[in-house]
């Protein structure tokens, strides 16, 4: 009795074994593909192949169980049986049962995954069964002389999946089919079964049509919720995925470059994971399904399920004018996925940027994003949806300020979308940002109701609080007025308060001022405060620029036919509750002639100034002139000297000057002068100057001084160094006809004979000192030196030798340091000698040498002192006389006896008591020192030849001083003679 043949496998495998007889390369062929397909392109994927098949079969709810009896995997599930169709899809390498429109018997190459595990896979079902084997192959090959070489030449391995034989097993109780698959020794059974419970929850979510898989004992279950939500439960956990889902149709042309087996319509499905509150858990890479996983790499934040075309092994997708269709169509649906999710989560959905992964992913991330960017699907201010290309997101999370902006802010997002964890997602989207300049540029213009500013500044304020930057923009923020205007820009806005005192509007009521800005009562919120509006107090009031600039041009407004009195009084007012300011010396008050001048060209109409002024520079054509007394009368003095009205001198201060300035008389020259004594410290950080000095009149200077000494404010400027005032006074003030600098302190001894004592004037000493009568002998610039030199020159002065002497060193000294440039002076006549005769420049030399002395003529030299502290080239410079030591034609008498120093008698004992170091180097000894000069022979007691040689008499005088040169201790030149006489201590206290 034959075997049952349900499925048609006897004719089959006839055809197959014909085919292969007729030709041993299809044969080849055959062998080739199966083993690429186990080898290559399905390994590892023999649940995921068996699971679609299962998928095909099922009706909407099927079950898969997986397990091992033994070394066989078992894999049955629910659905429809085997069909003739199935078997002859099982048993052909190049073609498919997967028509469209069908619905079971839907394998195809896919199945060849089973030859990773197994050589002789069987399939069940309850329509019957067929079993594939290679030992039975080979048997049957064998018959065959080409396959039979061919099978021999690959040592016995023959195709499994052509030859089918049906057998009478069938599938356990409860499922349609069941694959048998007895494993290959090598194939690791417990590996096997947790690769398939590893892959069983993804398989559930990619294949619809499974709602149930059971691996060895484990069950892994899925339920579809609402809301298009899909629970997947396993043994150790859950998953909810929110899916969304969609089909469409391949145009004609597309179909017409696809094979026979393409079908028209495909599937697609997004997916995210989502918890039980429906928050997203979006994926960092996954790879695309179709619908089992491919290796399609992917960095979307959902999965893609969808009907993509693949290559044969199912792990790449086909290059095709269908895959581009089907990708182009999941990317157009990607933004109905974001649409599903909470509106304050759909943001984690966007892809962020980054490199694709595959080019799937790129066209994929492209298309996505391009379509995320015009689909309306962002939350708005308000019910509405906006696409992100017209979006605008503030760039501070308030819900009150997208209140009052989403009806001037065209496409505004809701206020949750500012929260930092979106920016990425924003910019992703290109999504423009409105920070704080853009916020106040949207408000400028408006017209609202004051209490609408206000609500604008609270919900601005703690976002000032915490940003400096939009602090700065928000100075810039439009403000309603008192008046109805509204103006743009915070600064120089005052602010009404009843804390500050009276209302600033009543304090102006009666004065006509352009540019004073008031805010509305309504609109005034402490932000404005803080972004630099001005409280309208009594000192806010003085403090705005608008009135400032009032009081400024007061007087030419006055000139100009305007009745600035009120102005007057209203600032007076209010400088009675706060005090002074730098620019209240322009305002204008009324003067005793009836005219309108600055208050600090006015001064009170009994100041102790009109004691010491020129009359004739008072009045209308003088720069100064007397308040108004009925004016005067209204106000306290200190009230109008706070405003700049005079009463003495006053301080003119300038800070950080760059310049002289020219309203104050040879400030040019003090300015040169200074800036050419102190270049490192010019320009001086502050220009401090009594003003009105120059008005003084000629006999008043001594009262003048009484003033300013009086006057706290001008004794400290006074008492500045080089301050510009002293150095004024000192030249143009008068003392008894003289400018100060002519006359000496009665106690400066030290330039008796040079300068006059200055006249009893009834003035304190230090005022006589602070304006510049001098106190001790100075050279303090090239005038003094010239005045210095006319004096010295002056036969009419009796000046004494000493002080001759100190005033050629202070003269050296000042060419020596660049305080005096003899280039600049005219050099003099006469000059003062050492014994303190005047005598003519063309007699006279400079003694630099001490030795000379001793040689020259006395009444013919200037001296200037001790060669420690004097600088005679200097000196001959500036008298422009020539030094002694130029005279060449001095010469020793004979040469004398050389001897070291330290060899001298009673020369290291005398250097011990002194604590000098014994010169180096040797002194020739003399018994009688004698020089010639041109005119005649003069005995001498020591001398220094122009090649540095010491001579000395053996006496102690000449030898002292000789020593006290050599060892450079010139001062000790009267000490050394008594120590070489009697080389004792006590010598010395006596």
């Amino acid at each position: 009795m034959s075997e049952p043949d349900h499925f048609g496998a006897a004719a089959l495998r006839d055809a197959v074994l014909r085919s292969w007889e007729a030709s041993p390369t299809r044969f080849r062929e055959d062998a080739n593909a199966e083993e690429d397909l186990r080898l290559g392109g399905y390994r590892d994927r023999l649940l995921v192949e068996l699971a679609q098949n299962a998928a095909d079969a099922a009706d909407g709810d099927g079950s898969l169980r997986v397990e091992l009896a033994g070394r066989e995997l078992r894999v049955a599930n629910t659905g429809a049986p085997l069909t003739s169709d199935g078997v002859a899809a099982l048993a052909s390498l190049r073609a498919s049962a997967k028509r469209e429109g069908a619905t079971v018997g839907r394998f195809g190459v896919g199945f060849a995954a089973v030859l990773a595990v197994s050589d002789a896979p069987r399939v069940l079902s309850t329509s019957g069964g067929v079993e594939f084997s290679a030992e039975r192959t080979r048997d049957e090959v064998a018959d065959l002389p080409g396959p039979a070489e061919e099978m021999r030449r690959r040592e016995g391995a023959v195709p499994v999946l052509r030859l089918p034989w049906e057998t009478a097993e069938r599938p356990p109780e409860g499922f349609a089919t069941e694959v048998r698959l007895p494993l290959r020794d090598e194939v690791d059974s417990d590996a096997l079964l947790a690769a398939c419970a590893e892959q069983a929850a993804d398989l559930l979510l990619a294949l619809p049509s499974l709602s149930e898989i059971r691996v060895a004992g484990q069950t892994w279950t899925r339920t579809d919720e609402t809301g298009d939500r899909v629970l997947v439960s396993g043994p150790a956990r859950s998953d909810r995925w929110l899916v969304h889902r969609a089909s469409g149709e391949l145009s004609p042309a597309v179909l017409d470059g696809l094979g026979p087996e393409a079908g028209a319509h495909w599937r697609i499905a997004w997916a995210v994971p989502v918890d039980a509150d429906g928050v997203p858990r979006p994926l960092t890479e996954d790879v695309l399904h179709t619908p089992t996983p491919t290796e399609e790499r992917l960095s979307l934040p959902a999965r893609l399920l969808a009907d993509v075309p693949v290559e044969a092994d199912r792990r790449r997708v086909a290059a095709s004018p269908a895959t581009d269709a089907v990708l182009t169509f999941a990317a157009e649906h990607y933004p109905a996925l974001v649409d599903k999710l909470p509106p304050e989560h759909r943001t984690a959905l966007v892809p962020l940027p980054g490199f694709p992964l595959s080019d799937v992913d790129d066209k994929l991330r492209q298309g996505a994003g391009d379509r995320l960017r015009v689909v309306p699907w962002l939350p708005g201010a308000g019910e509405e949806h906006v696409a992100p290309v017209e979006a605008r997101v503030l760039d501070h999370v308030s819900t009150e300020l997208v209140e009052l902006l989403r009806e001037v802010v065209p496409g505004l997002l809701s206020a949750e979308l500012a929260d930092a964890g979106h920016r990425r997602a924003l910019q992703a989207l290109e999504v423009r940002r409105v920070g704080a300049a853009e916020l106040v540029e949207a408000v400028t213009g408006l017209r609202r109701e004051p209490g609408w500013w206000y609500r604008l500044y609270g919900a601005l304020a703690p976002i000032a609080e915490t940003d400096p930057v939009a602090r700065e923009e928000f100075a810039a923020l439009p403000v309603p007025l008192a008046d109805g205007r509204t103006v743009s820009g915070v600064r120089d806005v005052l602010l009404g308060s009843a804390e500050t005192g009276p209302d600033p509007a009543a304090l102006l009521s009666t004065l006509d001022i352009s540019g004073l800005r008031i805010a509305h009562p309504e609109a005034t919120h402490p932000l404005l405060g803080r972004l630099g509006a001005h409280f309208a107090g009594p000192a806010e009031l003085l403090d705005a620029p608008a009135l400032a600039e009032a009081v400024r041009s007061s007087v030419a407004d006055a000139l100009a036919g305007f009745e600035v009195r009120p102005l007057a009084e209203a600032v007076l007012r209010l400088v009675a509750e706060t005090g002074p300011r730098d620019w209240l010396g322009a305002l204008a008050l009324p003067t005793a002639d009836g005219d309108l001048r600055r208050a600090d060209e006015l001064l009170l109409p009994e100041a102790a100034l009109l004691e010491v002024l020129d009359p004739d520079q008072l009045g209308e054509d003088g720069p100064l002139s007397t308040l108004d007394e009925d004016f005067a009368a209204d106000w306290p003095d200190d009230l109008l000297l706070s405003a700049g009205v005079l009463d003495g001198f006053a301080v003119h201060v300038e800070e950080e000057p760059v310049e002289p300035d020219p309203d104050f008389g040879d400030s040019a020259r003090w300015w040169a002068e200074q800036q050419a004594e102190r270049p490192e410290e010019w320009p001086p950080a502050r220009f401090a100057a009594v003003r009105d000095l120059d008005l003084v009149a000629d006999d008043a200077w001594p009262a003048a001084l009484r003033l300013l000494v009086s006057q706290p404010e001008t004794l400290r400027e006074l008492r500045e160094p080089d301050n510009y005032s002293r150095w004024w006074i000192s030249r143009y003030a008068l003392l008894a006809g003289r400018p100060p600098r002519y006359w000496r302190m009665p106690e400066a001894e030290d330039l008796a004979g040079l300068h006059d004592p200055v006249p009893d004037l009834g003035v304190e000493p230090e005022a006589l000192r602070l304006a510049g009568v001098r106190a001790e002998l100075r050279v303090d610039g090239g005038e003094d030196a010239a005045d210095l030199l006319r004096r010295l020159g002056d036969p009419q002065r009796q000046v004494r030798a000493g002080t001759a002497l100190r005033a050629h060193r202070a003269l050296s000294e000042a060419v020596a340091a660049g305080t005096a440039d003899p280039s600049e002076l005219d050099p003099p006549e006469q000059v003062r000698s050492i014994s303190g005769a005047v005598v003519s420049t063309e007699r006279a030399v400079v003694l630099d040498e001490p030795w000379m002395l001793s040689v020259l003529d006395a009444p013919l030299v200037v001296a200037g002192g001790s060669p420690e502290r004097f600088d005679a080239e200097a000196l001959a410079e500036l008298l422009d006389l020539p030094l002694a030591s130029e005279e060449n034609s001095m010469r020793v008498e004979g040469t004398g006896r050389a001897q070291r120093w330290a060899e001298v008698a009673r020369v290291p004992g005398a250097c011990e008591l002194l604590g000098i170091a014994v010169p180096d180097g040797a002194v020739l000894l003399h018994d009688k020192l004698v020089v010639r000069t041109p005119e005649a022979q003069r005995q001498v007691h020591w001398w220094v030849t122009s090649g540095g040689e010491v001579h000395a008499e053996r006496a102690p005088d000449g030898l002292a001083r000789a020593l006290a040169w050599a060892a450079g201790r010139w001062s000790e030149r009267f000490a050394l003679p008594a120590l070489l006489a009697d080389p004792e201590a006590a010598t010395l206290l006596r």
